[in-house]
């Protein structure tokens, strides 16, 4: 058969030449005209294909498929390949970093016209973050190119209410706003050397106020005033705050205002600005593990991170950093008086040289006190602290006040070996925060005591033992149920029943969990020798005393307009344990079938849970405990006859001084479950569970 006469458009056709067809021509050697935006193979496959209905759950295609290769010297469409986009920015990058570096090393500072011209085409966010870390004290670094992994929308910050920084009308959401032009934002971070990995330094700036405003952990490391000054710096003085401090301050801070953020059903949490930041000072992390540079304030970076990790409920990277952070500071000679020591001048002396001033050796003090107490509490279950008590000669910090203001105060007199340091509070030595390590010392002592006993016993405690014939238990038991709580300064302690722990009608919440540790504590010593049909028996009273005070504590904090989330995240395992003690309360009642009183503690449990449900609104933590105790609310579920146990709570709201809760133990017109009966039933066994 004889072929078809090509016809006069198609002969005087040129011919294209190489890959300038599209691409799926090429891939099915098909004739292709070139055209913009898509060819007429294209178009008309396309058309056939949209001319038949699309099958079920299948949805033809907008527009024809039709993809060409990026020409040289023209923008990437739309519609290329994302992974091709990178690779091309990318080998820009490069070339327009090495024009730099040779212009900075053969002339005056300045940059061509070429290179300006190549900048000005690349839009921010485009580029993989390429850079290599860099010291944010360096002060000399090569420039380089911006990778804007969180630049797409800049923010506007809003004003942080004290009560509640997000819920409010001067929330500190994000409002998106126009770009700068590429050139002048690109131009800008090249003269001023800022960390592209960075936010700008407005949005920056608002999250360390942020930071300093919300975090109940982080803040005690660094010297507000003169930090808030060093951010103000240029980048390239030596005073800039390191870069890995940076990062970890907007991955904590995120969670106080990043709206971007997705809750999986097991309580974790997807922000993808924080993970961004987190990934960035582990980097810093690991740069310095290999060699050692910036150390201190990486230390400080991974104790922040640390803290965030906490508050995320993120349990494994938790115990690995508390690890870590611990034993690094050891080589710095952060456990020896004034944080360095000349002993020993024949073997390296740490890392670190003599602090220069008082700052320096404060930032020191609360650093290494800072990541003991953080040892401390994620060791609460019956882990082994990394560092004994008995290896730390570091003097207790300075106030807050004095640390602020940089007044010229002796080294605190108190350390762990000082006679009586849980009972005994120097006046010019001594507020909130002070308090709060020594109780979180205390509870220390505990894990301490129930590890070393149980570390080679056959078998797990017995409840019919007498724990009181055990060495240095009656001594340990007077401390944390009477001797720290009753020898507190009184400006420090609750005037009357109705009082919670604070200053001109605010709430003091290092002072709040102050007054909660103890009887926390009490729970963890006591709760092996729990047994319910022996009211004579000291450990049971002790036990449900301490549930009853955290409860009541509860109760007057729920009387505020205090957000609960703005508490340090260790009021959620505080609230377990209480939860812990009522639940083997519950069972006892379901046992000797008092319904009356099995209802009250029913309330009582729940009021718990939904304190542990509302303060994971913001911290996982709570929302992984409140998981952790259903878990072992299973048996009591099984047995009650309650038709909806999970649904019965006391009344809440409104509160009132007079009425509801008038006292911190019995209520007026919702009182709390009172002792059992004795009973021959069998109590309810129960053992910490692993991490706790």
């Amino acid at each position: 058969m004889p072929k078809a006469t090509p016809t006069a458009s198609a002969t005087n056709r040129p011919a294209l030449r190489r890959n300038q067809a599209c691409r799926p021509c090429r891939k099915r050697k098909l004739k292709c005209d070139a055209a913009r935006p898509h060819c007429g193979t294209c178009v008309k496959q396309w058309q056939s294909l949209i001319s038949v209905p699309a099958p079920p759950d299948y949805a033809h295609p907008v527009e024809p498929q039709c993809i060409y290769d990026p020409v040289d010297g023209l923008a990437l469409a739309p519609d290329t390949n994302p992974l091709e986009k990178i690779r091309l920015l990318e080998e820009e990058v490069s070339k327009l970093k090495i024009q730099l570096q040779e212009q900075r090393n053969n002339g005056p500072p300045g940059l061509s016209q070429q290179p300006l011209h190549r900048l000005s085409q690349l839009r921010p966010g485009s580029a993989s973050s390429s850079s290599n870390l860099e010291s944010g004290n360096q002060t000399t670094s090569s420039v380089q190119t911006p990778s804007f992994p969180y630049q797409k929308d800049h923010i506007i910050p809003g004003h942080v209410h004290d009560s509640d920084p997000r819920n409010n009308s001067n929330s500190p959401e994000f409002y998106e706003v126009r770009h700068k032009s590429s050139t002048d934002t690109i131009l800008e971070i090249i003269h001023s050397g800022w960390n592209p990995d960075l936010p700008e330094r407005s949005v920056l700036e608002h999250y360390i106020d942020v930071f300093f405003k919300c975090d109940p952990c982080g803040p005690r490391i660094l010297h507000r005033p003169s930090f808030l000054a060093a951010v103000r710096l240029d980048p390239r003085d030596s005073s800039f705050p390191h870069s890995a401090i940076l990062h970890a301050i907007c991955a904590s801070a995120s969670r106080w205002s990043s709206r971007n953020v997705a809750t999986l059903p097991d309580g974790t949490r997807r922000d993808e600005f924080a993970e961004f930041h987190a990934s960035k000072t582990r980097q810093y992390i690991d740069s310095t593990m290999a060699t050692g540079q910036d150390i201190f304030p990486v230390v400080q970076a991974c104790i922040l991170l640390a803290w965030y990790f906490y508050q995320e409920g993120r349990w494994v990277e938790i115990w690995i950093f508390a690890g870590f952070q611990t034993r690094v500071a050891i080589p710095l000679r952060l456990n020896y008086p004034g944080t360095f020591s000349t002993h020993n001048t024949t073997s390296p002396g740490g890392y670190l040289p003599p602090p220069k001033d008082l700052r320096d050796l404060e930032s020191r003090r609360r650093t290494w006190w800072t990541t003991i107490i953080f040892d401390r509490i994620v060791s609460v279950g019956g882990w082994i602290h990394a560092i004994d008590e008995r290896d730390i000669g570091t003097e207790l910090p300075l106030r807050g006040e004095d640390f602020d203001s940089e007044q010229l105060m002796p080294s605190n007199p108190q350390d762990m070996c000082t006679e009586d340091v849980f009972t005994t509070h120097l006046p010019k030595y001594t507020d909130s925060f002070l308090l709060l390590i020594k109780a979180i010392m205390m509870f220390g002592r505990v894990t301490d005591f129930n590890v070393r006993g149980n570390l080679r016993a056959p078998t797990a405690p017995s409840k019919f033992q007498d724990p009181f014939e055990l060495p240095g238990f009656a001594d340990l038991d007077r401390l944390v149920y009477s001797d720290f709580l009753e020898n507190l300064p009184s400006m420090f302690k609750m005037t009357s029943a109705n009082e919670l722990p604070g200053n001109h009608g605010s709430v003091d919440t290092d002072l709040y969990m102050v007054h909660i540790i103890p009887h926390a504590a009490t729970i963890t010593l006591h709760n092996p020798y729990l047994d319910l049909t022996d009211l004579n028996r000291l450990s049971t009273s002790r036990c449900i005393n301490a549930a009853r005070a955290i409860l009541s504590a509860y109760f007057k904090l729920s009387e505020t307009s205090l957000d609960i989330s703005r508490l340090h995240p260790f009021v959620a395992i505080c609230w377990y344990l209480a939860a812990v003690v009522q639940v083997q309360v519950c069972k006892h009642f379901i046992e000797i079938g008092d319904e009356a009183r099995e209802d009250q503690v029913w309330g009582e449990i729940n009021v718990l849970r939904q304190a542990m449900i509302n303060y994971g609104a913001r911290s996982p933590i709570g929302t992984r405990q409140e998981k952790l105790l259903q878990g072992l609310m299973r048996e009591i579920v099984r047995l009650t006859s309650q038709k909806q146990p999970l649904e019965v709570g006391l009344p809440l709201y409104p509160f009132s001084h007079t009425t509801l809760f008038a006292t911190p133990t019995l209520p007026e017109n919702a009182q709390m479950a009172p002792l059992p009966n004795p009973s021959t039933s069998h109590s309810m066994e129960f053992i910490l569970p692993p991490g706790w």
